[in-house]
């Protein structure tokens, strides 16, 4: 974790590369759970879905810079998915409850 870095967005995008990158070479599980833990966080502290999204595409885009292999993108691509899905969920599962709140009669 980026322990001095201030900024809740910086701070993820230090967190994120990392472990995007990690992913994209090992692809398991506990990779997986880290990004779920570290999109909780990133909700916790405020740091936007929209936001998370971007610092992903950033950086998946600078890797995609570096691929020679039509196969190969379709493999990272395919890997860099599942990883944003993880990341993000903890986000669905606020939303959901949100919804689920609004959706309830009001207490008479």
């Amino acid at each position: 974790m980026a322990g001095d870095v201030t900024d809740p967005l910086e701070r993820f995008r230090l967190d994120y590369a990392p472990l995007l990158l990690r992913h994209l070479s090992q692809r398991d599980e506990s990779g997986l759970q880290a990004a779920y833990e570290l999109g909780r966080r990133a909700m916790e502290e405020s740091v936007g879905l929209l936001d998370v999204v971007r610092v992903h595409n950033d950086l998946f885009l600078k890797v995609l810079g570096t691929v020679r292999d039509l196969d190969e993108i379709k493999d990272l691509n395919q890997a860099a998915a599942t990883i944003l899905i993880d990341l993000i969920a903890s986000f669905e599962v606020a939303q959901r409850g949100f919804m689920d709140v609004r959706q309830r009669p009001p207490l008479t």
